[in-house]
């Protein structure tokens, strides 16, 4: 297999300390370590020890590159939010093309000539240096997305094939189109399951799915770069499905996608539902716990199963949140000669999808759910507040929160319940409120919430780097620690808002400095709820909370 290295350094880091990056590739072919013009001698200082290739883009070129992880950070130093991910990626599109760059690369600068890298005249430059604007063209794929130190980052992308995605049924080839067909029998290799490759008659090299998927298939298409690719998919590529994760690999450009009826819409059209207004949970790889936030009554629910353990799973979550009276329906081999419809939810086969005409109440999906629908043991933020809280934080579709000092979890459970693709990471140092905190995210359906254990700000530097960029932080806990307030005010996006809750005189003392040099807005908020004293009624007040609301 064939690969680029690309890399990104500060102006400190030396050959070594990339080097110290570099990955075991067996058997692997190093086309050219690449990076950002600024940095082409300690590029080609890299190459002259390796007989690589240099390959430079400048900062623009790399700024148009979607990457994994874009960090406005980087961005502000060198004008790309990437560079050791875009110059690999960059670089691998350019050796995919058949065609030469629209603003080719520079002539080759020869290591005989007695040319060397500018400022160190005992490096000689390689044999080829290339200075590049190349545009964006050709299929590639990151093999290894990111490997950083203290100094350096490098990434290792490689070309990748053209891909085809065909959906296909339950009954394999027959409902497939003739696009389809014709894909299927031009190709050399098809991925898929085994039961995929059998229903579709594969003739070409067959290459069954590894387990798990995802972080094998980047290095299963470059090792297959040569290859007229097709990949199966059950039903609907990209509705749940391979061709969806395909596209963010490599483009929407460089994968085909052949369609077939989705599971939904079948399940549909059997049930007499209107898809428009059904709710779909996938439990694929994902933790059934997801459709506590969907069932409300009323609603219809479908369950993507996972195999036959699903149906019994959804039965008892059902039975444990209330909605025990609901309707379920399990349709089987959708398409397929032998698709079965019915109750027993004990009986199911491995491929099935469920069906939930729901009974029952159901939690509010307003914030501000009810203090006893979380397990805790006091470290909780009140209902009344934490609806404020949740206004001020303004979730939005697939954004990022930090909820740090996360106690029971609350503020990070119902900014996730707001929309399907939110996102948070909960920071609470004690282990035993952390289990709680997941315990109780799993309990109000948004078991994709991120547990951190530790104290901030030091927990929060081994954050994965899909994690490391907020959109909105919440600091419910330890804001008077050292550092804390500087760690999540550093890492916040530009236009970020951030927000305190502070009880104790420390906290306000601080909140009121912060005030002063940062802006926002401050926020007395004093709640009082009505208890018995002796036969009567009384206010009891809540302590009181200044809320302070930042934005980047």
């Amino acid at each position: 297999m064939r690969v680029v290295l690309g890399f990104g350094a500060r102006s400190t880091a030396t050959a070594a300390d990339v080097e110290a990056l570099l990955p075991t590739f067996t058997g692997d072919v190093v086309l050219a370590v690449s990076t950002v013009d600024a940095r082409v001698d300690l590029a080609a200082e890299l190459a002259s020890r390796h007989g690589w290739e240099v390959v430079t883009h400048p900062a623009s070129a790399l700024a148009a590159v979607e990457v994994p992880n874009p960090s406005p950070r980087v961005a502000a130093h060198t004008g790309t939010p990437s560079v050791a991910e875009a110059a690999a990626l960059l670089t691998a599109r350019a050796a995919a093309s058949t065609s030469p760059p629209s603003a080719g690369p520079a002539a080759p600068s020869s290591a005989g000539s007695g040319a060397t890298v500018p400022g160190r005249s005992d490096v000689p430059l390689p044999a080829k240096t290339l200075v590049t604007t190349t545009a964006l063209y050709g299929p590639a794929v990151l093999v290894v997305a990111r490997q950083s130190s203290a100094v350096a980052t490098l990434a290792v992308a490689a070309v990748a094939p053209e891909v085809t995605v065909v959906g296909i049924g339950a009954d394999g080839l027959e409902s497939v189109s003739p696009a389809g067909r014709a894909a299927i029998a031009g190709a050399t290799v098809v991925f898929g399951s085994g039961r995929q490759l059998d229903l579709a008659a594969v003739t070409a090299k067959r290459v069954e799915w590894p387990s798990p998927l995802v972080p094998a298939l980047p290095r299963l298409l470059a090792e297959h770069h040569a290859d007229r690719v097709v990949v199966l998919a059950s039903g609907d590529p990209t509705y749940y499905g391979i061709g969806s994760t395909l596209v963010r690999l490599l483009g929407a450009a460089h994968v085909h996608v052949v369609p077939h009826p989705s599971s939904v819409s079948l399940a549909c059209a059997r049930l007499g539902w209107a898809q428009d207004d059904v709710e779909v949970v996938s439990a694929v790889g994902r933790s059934v716990d997801a459709l506590r936030r969907v069932l409300h009554n009323g609603r219809r629910v479908l369950v993507l199963s996972s195999g036959a353990a699903t149906p019994p799973s959804v039965a008892a979550i059902l039975a444990e949140t209330g909605f025990g009276d609901s309707t379920v329906t399990v349709l089987e081999s959708l398409g397929g000669p032998d698709e079965r419809i019915h109750h027993d939810v004990t009986a199911a086969r491995p491929l099935n999808v469920v069906a939930v005409d729901c009974r029952g109440s159901g939690a509010a999906l307003t914030p501000g759910l009810a203090d006893d629908s979380y397990s805790s043991d006091g470290q909780l933020t009140k209902r009344e507040i934490r609806a404020v809280t949740l206004a001020a934080l303004g979730p939005r579709p697939g954004e990022l929160l930090w909820d740090v000092g996360a106690g029971s979890g609350s503020i990070a459970i119902e900014w996730l319940r707001a929309h399907r693709s939110c996102r948070a990471v909960a920071v609470e140092r004690d282990p035993v409120r952390a289990e709680r905190v997941t315990a109780n995210a799993r309990t109000l359906g948004v078991p994709h919430l991120s547990t951190v254990v530790g104290a901030a700000p030091g927990a929060l530097d081994g954050l994965a780097p899909s994690e490391a960029i907020p959109d909105a932080v919440f600091i419910g806990g330890g804001f008077t620690a050292a550092g804390v307030f500087e760690r999540c005010w550093s890492a916040l996006r530009p236009g970020g808002r951030l927000v305190v809750n502070a009880v104790t005189v420390a906290s306000e003392r601080l909140v009121a400095e912060l005030h002063e040099t940062h802006g926002g807005s401050l926020t007395r908020i004093a709640v009082q709820r009505a208890a018995p004293v002796g036969g009567f009624l009384a206010w009891r007040p809540m302590m009181p909370v200044t809320q302070w609301v930042v934005w980047k």
